[in-house]
């Protein structure tokens, strides 16, 4: 199985996919290393990404899913994922992935941006990211506001329930 934490900048994806890939006691991939060094430039110079400077790094985290699937082991990646086509990129039906939206407010997202430390995301980038963000109708839907080891327990709660054949395979588009 691969978990993909997915939600806009400062959801708490990095947190939230290695304490749960902690829990599972699985590997963890952060979607920033998947990212050219162009798209880290820019995002740093405070201008959105398009869809041509993201197809690259999709392209790079679909090939590492791909590894992980068929490894057969559990995997979590983090990958803000916002729109419907990313998803579709990044998963494929009746593939084992499991999408988790990390569902923030946008107050909340600007404080933790505030006080996070040498990361190349531009704060004044957290607009776009909300204006971007397609939710998703099949993933496991997490409170980011509540604190990380909670969020982690709704995470585990949703994929024992999907375990159990109790909701949908978790393939949003």
């Amino acid at each position: 199985m691969v978990v993909v934490i997915m939600g806009v900048s400062g959801s708490g994806k990095t947190t939230i996919g290695q304490l749960l890939a902690e829990r599972l006691g699985c590997g963890y991939s952060d979607a920033d290393v998947f990212h050219p060094a162009a798209n880290i430039e820019k995002m740093a110079r405070g201008v959105p990404l398009e869809d041509a400077d993201r197809e690259p790094w999709l392209r790079s985290m679909r090939t590492a899913i791909e590894a992980s699937l068929a490894t057969g082991r559990t995997h979590v990646f983090s990958c803000s994922a916002l729109r419907g086509r990313y998803r579709t990129m990044l998963a494929r039906p009746g593939e084992d992935v499991v999408f988790v939206h990390l569902d923030v407010s946008y107050g909340t997202v600007m404080r933790r941006l505030a006080h996070r430390k040498g990361h190349f995301f531009d704060p004044r980038l957290a607009r776009s990211q909300f204006d971007a963000l397609e939710v998703p109708r099949c993933a496991i839907v997490a409170d980011a506001e509540r604190a990380p080891e909670e969020i982690v327990d709704q995470i585990l709660a949703g994929l024992a329930r999907r375990r159990d054949g109790d909701s949908d395979r978790g393939v949003s588009l």
